[in-house]
């Protein structure tokens, strides 16, 4: 995302003049960034002050930069504070990806109950995605807990092959756990199947890589996680709920 923007914006930079913005708010400061990005650049989503430093916050295609209120230089990079060492930049886009877990479309998923399933997990995979693999094996040392697959085909022509037969499989759980865990390609199918759905969703999503991981309190990880992090992460999303 930062190498588009720069790659969009160029040396517009160093050219940008506007006339001085006196107490500037929110809806000024994105039209004149808007006006500084040009046309072909992503979309401004959302502007509010940073609260540091006099800086706003300006959201792009789920990413985060920085301006002064007059659009006179723009920050690619992240706020840090030196007293807390909190990374004020990472707890925003933490919780500006956050999601309702409810408004999940859970029927387009593969669902698997272990234990007494009261914890909840989504995640979003692509059959041939090799830290899948890693996080299915490590799903297996992990109980109470229902999961809930959304085969997400991004990675190779095949992947969406696949999905549709793990989809029209007898036993998808069984079918999707065979594949990740032991190798066994899935048999051919055909059915009515949500792939194109479930693309869609993600895309909205703005999940560029798999696994993504979503847990009860609304919370995204994106990659592969260890039992330990996980047990944690699904302990405290059902804390949250």
């Amino acid at each position: 995302m930062k190498f588009a923007v720069r790659s969009a914006l160029g040396a517009g930079l160093a050219a940008l003049c506007f006339s001085p913005i006196a107490f500037a708010d929110e809806a000024e400061v994105k039209k004149n960034v808007e006006a500084w990005l040009g046309k072909n650049a992503p979309k401004v989503e959302s502007v509010r002050k940073a609260g540091a430093l006099g800086l706003y916050e300006v959201q792009l295609d789920g990413d985060l930069i920085y301006t002064d209120e007059k659009v006179s230089h723009v920050i690619l990079g992240e706020i840090v504070d030196t007293k807390t060492r909190r990374n004020l930049t990472e707890e925003r886009k933490q919780k500006l990806s956050q999601i309702k877990f409810s408004d999940l479309p859970l029927d387009l998923a593969v669902k698997q109950v272990k234990g007494n399933g009261k914890r909840v997990l989504a995640t979003f995979e692509d059959p041939n995605c090799s830290y899948c693999r890693k996080l299915a094996k490590e799903l297996q040392n992990v109980s109470d807990v229902t999961i809930y697959t959304f085969m997400y085909p991004i990675l190779s022509p095949d992947s969406s092959e696949k999905a549709k037969n793990l989809w029209c499989a007898g036993d998808r759980a069984k079918a999707w756990n065979d594949l990740m865990i032991e190798g066994k390609q899935p048999a051919s199918g055909n059915c009515d199947h949500p792939t194109d759905k479930v693309v869609a969703i993600g895309r909205k999503l703005n999940i560029r890589g798999t696994p993504t991981l979503f847990f009860a309190d609304g919370s995204r990880v994106p990659g592969y996680m260890p039992v330990a992090l996980l047990e944690k992460a699904l302990d405290k999303g059902s804390a949250t709920r």
